[in-house]
């Protein structure tokens, strides 16, 4: 279901005429439970006060998103780094509009980077798979079947186990909305869910049947492997911290390494330049406030304004980054 949510700003220190001057910019995210849903629901009262309305509209195919966008259909979106790559090579899921995708992908910009959901690889606690090693030969949901979620989390399963996609075990693809449900009616054997850390979904579902969350391998982040799925996906590892999600999940009393999703919010390459600078300056004047209103994004590191980002800059973005002494890629200029 698509989820339209219009932000109106009611704090006292904006002025009507705030209001009247505003441009109103439209914007698509992912699942609401969802990072991808929640930055731009969150950012947007900042957004607004920076005189920029957002209509954010969620629930959306990504992948189809930043194709708006490069067409000039919508304004901003939020863009999985490797979707971008993949459309400016006509790859995945713009195979079958290859020359189409390379050309329009000349019309994106970026302007910052988030961090995404982070994989949940979840399995039920009695179901006897302990390790990754116990997941040969069974069935993995990987994520939607037009996303770069699956390719992120085959990588995943691979950088952790060795085991590939195909050969060692069955891949399961099935749009989000029907994931969750899927494994609890027995569907697939492992589900590896994107969520927030701290997300109420894996506690809900633990609390219904206790799961076990498969943890990085202590040994794999650091890795020469490791380093090259971090390039080539945009992820980042993260800690699951212990006690998190209580006992829902058997193996929850210690530390989980994860893998986080690097997400960017792109723009068509004809904004204005003081439009994109103002937007992403108020997406890092709000960051702190909005990590201390919200628990699901007290993980977002504004250190790293760039990780994973793949789309040239926007040069009103670029301005804001040399302002503030941030080292841009060659490759992003």
């Amino acid at each position: 279901m698509k989820h339209l949510i219009k932000t109106l700003v009611t704090a006292a220190s904006i002025s009507a005429a705030s209001f009247a001057s505003a441009e109103t910019l439209s914007i698509e995210g992912g699942g609401t439970a969802s990072t991808t849903g929640l930055v731009p629901q969150s950012f947007a009262p900042y957004a607004s006060a920076a005189g920029h309305d957002l209509q954010v509209v969620l629930g959306q195919v990504l992948t189809k998103s930043i194709m708006k966008v490069a067409a000039g259909k919508l304004d901003l979106a939020v863009a999985p780094p490797p979707a971008y790559a993949a459309m400016t090579r006509g790859a995945g899921p713009y195979a079958k509009i290859a020359n189409k995708a390379k050309g329009m992908s000349a019309n994106v910009r970026s302007l910052f980077a988030f961090q995404g959901s982070t994989m949940h690889p979840m399995v039920w606690a009695d179901a006897g798979i302990e390790s990754w090693k116990d997941i040969a030969g069974k069935r993995v949901f990987v994520g939607p079947p037009a996303g770069a979620a699956a390719r992120q989390t085959q990588g995943m399963i691979e950088a952790a186990s060795g085991l590939k996609a195909g050969d060692d075990y069955e891949v399961v693809k099935l749009p989000w909305g029907q994931a969750s449900q899927g494994f609890q009616d027995g569907q697939y054997d492992v589900y590896v869910g994107f969520y927030p850390v701290g997300s109420q979904t894996v506690s809900e579902i633990g609390l219904q049947r206790q799961v076990r969350i498969l943890g990085l391998p202590d040994n794999t982040v650091g890795t020469d492997d490791w380093a090259d799925y971090e390039e080539r996906s945009g992820v980042s590892a993260v800690t699951i911290p212990a006690g998190l999600y209580g006992k829902a999940v058997a193996n929850g009393e210690s530390d989980l390494g994860a893998a986080a999703t690097a997400m960017m919010i792109v723009a068509h390459k004809d904004m204005d330049d003081e439009t994109a600078y103002a937007l992403t300056k108020a997406y890092f004047d709000a960051l702190p406030e909005m990590k201390a209103s919200n628990a699901l994004l007290a993980t977002q590191d504004g250190s790293k304004p760039l990780h994973g980002v793949t789309a040239k800059l926007h040069p009103g973005a670029k301005r804001y980054y040399q302002e503030m002494g941030v080292e841009i890629p060659e490759n992003l200029l």
